[in-house]
């Protein structure tokens, strides 16, 4: 019977991750597909009434979203968690009275780690951060996509944009912890198993934000995410890198040629350690100088190195181990 139950666990969990990969991969193009073919049927009048409501509603992303606490607690993640699996530890208190800007490190190729912990509720973001809601922001364009905007925005997803982050950080209350993923598609190019690197040396704007705002920043290193697929990785020049660089300015993020373990469509299951650091305090300036700027950035970059390293050994990594911020 118990051999029974956990065959059925790891089918369930299998499911799950697919269904996530195929939904990162795919979705976004095949509501796209669905909504043209529609246009071209007798069901023409249904994108037709959609699209009219879209232009009404387009401003929605950037107004909050639309959340829903039943997706983000659906069963699901809970499985898609147990895959890997996916932890969340936390090393320092989050005032609820407070809004805070986390930036996540590294993106790898689909930010596991960062999506199950802070656009789901099954690694105990709640329960360890009681008052906090975890927002996490993702590229923009994602939001001008018929129907996929809508599921993502459920899921608690928000537009990386400016305006999106001002009313989170402004319009919103307290008690909001924003996630970026600083390197984003920069950084998904670099992400190789046994490869620490995280883009982030021109990368200030989230430092700026945290300044106008006086949101504190919050370092996290998610260990383990670059370990869960195999990347063709393309040397600096070469046709295969001036391509995806080409597709990253044009679309805002990079095609990565990558592979994992089941015909290639699954992640490796490697465990993923989402390590939240300790608050940086950032004073509210309406107009920052680029000197404050430098300096809060300088003091991110040394907070995310010694969480790095204090944390390492702990999260299956070697004393020799190092960080690389480029």
């Amino acid at each position: 019977m118990t051999t029974e139950k956990t065959k059925w666990k790891e089918i369930l969990e299998v499911l799950s991750v697919l269904q996530w990969v195929l939904t990162f991969l795919l979705l976004g193009v095949s509501c796209i597909i669905l909504m043209v073919y529609l246009m071209f049927t007798s069901l023409w009048s249904l994108p037709t009434l959609y699209f009219i409501w879209l232009m009404k509603d387009w401003q929605t992303p950037e107004k909050g979203g639309r959340r829903t606490l039943f997706l983000r607690k659906w069963k699901v993640w809970e499985h898609l968690r147990d895959y890997f699996p996916i932890k969340l530890v936390k090393t320092a208190e989050l005032n609820p009275n407070k809004n805070y800007i986390l930036g996540c490190h590294p993106h790898g190729i689909m930010c596991a780690g960062g999506f199950a912990c802070f656009s789901t509720e099954s690694c105990g973001f709640a329960e360890a951060f009681p008052g906090m809601r975890s927002c996490l922001a993702v590229l923009a364009g994602l939001f001008k996509i018929p129907l996929f905007r809508d599921y993502i925005m459920a899921a608690g997803l928000y537009p990386v944009s400016k305006p999106s982050l001002t009313h989170l950080l402004s319009k919103s209350g307290k008690g909001n912890a924003v996630v970026i993923v600083i390197g984003g598609a920069a950084e998904s190019l670099a992400s190789s198993p046994g490869v620490n690197t995280v883009v982030m040396k021109q990368r200030k704007g989230f430092v700026r934000m945290a300044l106008e705002f006086g949101a504190d920043l919050v370092p996290v290193y998610l260990f383990g995410e670059n370990e869960l697929f195999r990347q063709v990785v393309f040397s600096d020049g070469s046709l295969g890198r001036r391509l995806q660089d080409l597709f990253k300015k044009i679309m805002g993020f990079a095609p990565c040629l990558f592979v994992g373990e089941r015909f290639g469509w699954l992640p490796y299951r490697f465990p993923v350690t989402t390590v939240v650091g300790s608050p940086i305090s950032v004073p509210k300036r309406v107009t920052p100088t680029e000197e404050e700027v430098d300096h809060y950035h300088k003091l991110y970059m040394e907070g995310l190195s010694k969480l790095f390293h204090e944390h390492k050994v702990s999260c299956g990594l070697s004393e020799t181990h190092k960080l690389q911020i480029i």
